[in-house]
C-alpha cells in the first residue's frame, strides 16, 4: 500500500492541453475511481501515473518518492488494461509469471506467488490453459492475477470491464470489490460507467475536459454535487433540470428561491455562486426524488413507461415541452398519454 500525490499535473499533446493543473491526494488503501465522459482525460491521467505518458509539468509522488523520472517498471505499480494484453502462446501460469521471470525472481517464489494469486481469484484450475481457451471474464481475471503477483504499491485499472457483457461486468465488478477488501491495496480505477464508480469507489474523482470537477465519496457527490455537470453525470436515470429564475437570494448566498415551469420554491440550496433575484437559474431534481402528488406543481404527460421489475421509470413531457423522468420502486399503473402531477422535497433539490 502507498499514498499517491498529484501536484499541479499538466499534460499537453502539441497545442492541445488535455490535463489541467490536477491536484489530488490518494490515501493508503483507498479505492479511487476516475470517472467522466469519453475524452475527459481520465485514461491519460492514469497513464501519467503509470509512466506510459510523460508529464508536461507537475509532480507525482508514490510512497513519498517522486517518480516522474522512473520507468514504469520501477514505479511500484501494476496495471490492468482494457484489452487484457495476454500472451496468446503462453499458459495462464506463464502469463502471470512472466514479469517475475524478467525480474529474476527464484522459480520457487514465482510458483508460490502465482498459486497464491490464482487461489485468491479462484482460478487454480485454469493455470495450464492458454488465453484462447478462456472466456472474457476469465481472461480479465488472469490480467488481474498478473498484477497481483507483483505485489505492487498501487494497482491501476484502465476500464477493465468494458469488453465484457452486462452479466460478466457485474460478476467481475463484485470480484474486484472483494479483492480490494482482501488485499487492502491502494487502487486507482478508470471508468466511464457511473455504476462501477458508485459501487466500487471509496472516493470518486469526476473529470471534465481535463479538469477535476469534484472529489468525494459516492454519496457525497450524489447528494451534494458541486456543480451542474456532476449532478447531471452521476445518477441513473439522469437528474431532471427545469429552467427558471432566482428569487430571494439569502445574504450568505447559500440558499435562494426558484420560479419557473410551475415551480415556486423557497430556501433551496444554491450550488453556484450567489447572484441576484431574477437571474436565470436551473433546478435539478432526481427522478427518484419526485413524489406523486395530485396537487403538485410539476405537471407532465406520460410519453413512455419502462417497467423494469425492480422499478418503474416514466418518461414525461411538460406543457412547456420539457422532458423529464420519474422513477419509483413500485409497479405503477400509468399509460402513455396520462397526465401526472408531482411535488418534491426541497432539501433534495439542487439549484444552479
Amino acid at each position: 500500500m502507498a499514498q499517491v500525490s498529484l501536484k499541479g499535473v499538466n499534460k499537453s499533446f502539441g497545442a492541445t492541453h488535455v490535463i489541467k493543473d490536477v491536484d489530488l491526494e490518494i490515501e493508503k488503501g483507498e479505492f479511487v475511481v476516475f470517472v467522466g465522459p469519453s475524452g475527459c482525460g481520465k485514461s491519460t491521467l492514469l497513464r501519467l501515473i503509470a509512466g506510459l505518458e510523460t508529464l508536461s509539468s507537475g509532480e507525482i509522488v508514490i510512497a513519498d518518492r517522486a517518480i516522474m523520472d522512473l520507468p514504469p517498471s520501477k514505479r511500484g505499480i501494476a496495471m490492468v488494461f482494457q484489452s487484457y494484453a495476454l500472451y496468446p502462446h503462453m499458459t495462464v501460469f506463464h502469463n502471470m509469471a512472466f514479469s517475475l521471470e524478467l525480474q529474476g525472481v527464484p522459480k520457487k517464489e514465482i510458483a508460490e506467488r502465482v498459486e497464491s494469486a490464482a487461489k485468491i481469484l479462484q482460478m487454480e484450475h485454469l493455470l495450464s490453459r492458454r488465453p484462447a481457451a478462456l472466456s472474457g471474464g476469465q481472461r480479465q481475471r488472469v490480467a488481474i492475477g498478473r498484477a497481483i503477483v507483483r505485489n505492487p504499491d498501487v494497482f491501476l485499472f484502465d476500464e477493465p470491464l468494458s469488453n465484457l457483457d452486462a452479466a460478466l461486468r457485474h460478476e467481475t465488478r463484485v470480484e474486484i470489490a472483494k479483492l480490494h477488501t482482501q488485499l487492502a491495496a491502494t487502487t486507482i480505477y478508470v471508468t466511464h460507467d457511473q455504476v462501477e464508480a458508485m459501487t466500487l469507489a471509496d472516493k470518486i474523482v469526476v473529470l471534465k475536459d481535463g479538469e477535476v470537477m469534484q472529489v468525494g465519496s459516492p454519496m457525497d457527490l450524489f447528494n451534494r454535487p458541486a456543480n451542474e455537470f456532476v449532478a447531471g453525470f452521476l445518477g441513473s436515470p439522469k437528474m431532471n433540470f427545469f429552467d427558471g429564475t432566482l428569487a430571494d437570494v439569502s445574504d450568505d448566498g447559500a440558499t435562494a428561491g426558484f420560479q419557473g415551469n410551475g415551480i415556486d420554491a423557497a430556501n433551496l440550496r444554491l450550488v453556484s455562486s450567489a447572484k441576484k433575484p431574477g437571474d436565470a437559474a436551473r433546478i435539478g431534481i432526481r427522478p427518484q426524488h419526485l413524489v406523486l402528488d395530485p396537487k403538485g406543481p410539476i405537471v407532465g404527460t406520460v410519453a413512455l413507461v419502462e417497467r423494469l421489475g425492480t422499478e418503474t421509470v416514466m418518461e414525461m413531457r411538460s406543457d412547456s415541452d420539457v422532458q423529464f423522468r420519474f422513477a419509483s420502486p413500485e409497479n405503477l399503473d400509468f399509460n402513455t398519454g396520462d397526465e401526472v402531477r408531482f411535488s418534491f422535497e426541497k432539501e433534495k433539490a439542487h439549484l444552479f
